[in-house]
């Protein structure tokens, strides 16, 4: 297999596990806020670590490789995170959207079914996750799956939050299901979109690596961390993250 089809891959498989974590729907309806704020930190933890280790590290050394001074790779890295949290700022204020504790952002629960917003959510997550995995095999096909296994990790606890959430709200199992399935699939389009940039031309990997990680970097810190410390649980939230964090730590250094 090429490339371009073993990245397609990866970000699709990647993408799967939302529904392979939400599976845990069809035994149990509720979730106690100690293991959703737990599970939603060991996401952002695993994020977090992808954006370093994945993206900023190997798009530095890319940047390098291309003849900048490091001074200059470090500018590059600058900029592409700083455009990549623009986006996601940008399309977190016209696209409304739904928080999993906090509540609507933007958006007017009469107009749009509660359904609606939580894709939204979810597909604002998903396309940078992809687009970083889809980026990430521009450093080699180690780093890209080593990304997409990460991505996948950080998945599963989301994929069982969001379907817990929509029986909450007393959509079938099977409906939770087929939605967890059908936002995780958001992220083959974004791995299809960053492997496609660097298959145009090598010298945008350092600014597609480092836009990826911006777009990250603003979920994390935006979404997936506020929502894991709500409602008192900071502890549960914190552990999470730093477990997810030195998981995915352990596979980039080890595998990548």
């Amino acid at each position: 297999m090429n490339e371009f089809a073993i990245a397609s891959l990866a970000s699709l498989l990647a993408g799967l596990a939302t529904f392979i974590g939400a599976l845990p729907v069809l035994v149990t309806h509720k979730l106690s806020q100690r293991w959703v704020a737990g599970l939603l930190g060991f996401g952002g933890g695993v994020m977090l670590a992808a954006t370093a280790f994945s993206l900023i590290v190997p798009g530095t050394e890319a940047a390098i490789g291309l003849g900048y001074s490091k001074a200059g790779a470090a500018t590059i890295m600058a900029i592409g995170i700083a455009l990549g949290g623009l986006f996601l700022a940008l399309a977190h204020r016209f696209f409304p959207h739904e928080h999993f504790f906090k509540g609507c952002d933007g958006c007017n629960t009469r107009n749009l079914a509660r359904i609606w917003l939580f894709i939204t959510a979810i597909t604002l997550h998903n396309f940078p996750e992809g687009l970083a995995v889809g980026v990430s095999f521009g450093g080699g096909p180690s780093e890209g799956i080593t990304t997409a296994v990460g991505i996948g990790l950080q998945n599963m606890p989301e994929g069982l939050v969001v379907a817990v959430a929509l029986t909450a709200e007393r959509y079938a199992a099977g409906f939770a299901l087929g939605v967890s399935l059908l936002t995780g699939l958001v992220e083959p389009i974004g791995g299809l979109v960053g492997i496609g940039l660097i298959a145009l031309t090598r010298s945008i990997l350092p600014w597609a690596m480092a836009f990826a990680a911006g777009a990250m970097l603003f979920v994390i810190c935006d979404e997936i961390i506020p929502e894991s410390h709500q409602r008192g649980q900071e502890r549960e939230g914190t552990i999470g993250i730093m477990l997810g964090f030195i998981i995915m730590m352990l596979l980039d250094i080890s595998l990548g």
